[in-house]
């Protein structure tokens, strides 16, 4: 049941424009599957669904795999201003907090830039974990995602 829920949400969010977990989950009772706000949040985390921003300026969620690769700066900075709060480096470490729920969609975000000196990332609710190579690649890390925040 699971899988066969996370699927449609996959479907249904390639083929419409959600904006929040509400319309998604109304759109699954509608459908037959009764799922409280709760799961919904769970299989979004799970499948990794990111929230970027349309052509008219409102951000809706995405499978992380249709985010298309090319210099994406500007929609990386828009994903960190509206997820992130801070970021600093320990070591070869990078944290990034962010406000709850945002961990994963910063995650994703971090991964498709593709940071050569990251070997990492562990996303949580509210944190992403950012493992560089060493203390300057870190620093590096630390000072450009500094830079999308703001």
């Amino acid at each position: 049941m699971k899988s066969e829920r996370q699927s449609k949400i996959l479907e249904l969010v390639k083929n419409s424009e959600f904006v929040t977990q509400e319309e998604l989950q109304s759109k699954l009772c509608e459908l037959g599957y009764k799922v409280t706000q709760a799961t919904v949040s769970r299989d979004i985390r799970e499948l990794g669904l990111i929230k970027t921003e349309g052509t008219d300026g409102v951000y809706k969620y995405r499978a992380a795999s249709e985010v298309i690769p090319g210099d994406n700066t500007e929609k990386y900075r828009g994903i960190m201003q509206h997820a992130a709060i801070s970021v600093a480096n320990a070591n070869n470490l990078v944290v990034l907090k962010t406000y709850a729920g945002m961990g994963s969609a910063a995650g994703a975000a971090v991964d498709s830039m593709n940071f050569e000196d990251a070997v990492g990332t562990l996303a949580g609710d509210d944190t992403l974990l950012i493992i560089a190579r060493d203390e300057r690649s870190a620093a590096k890390i630390t000072s450009a995602l500094a830079e999308l925040i703001g």
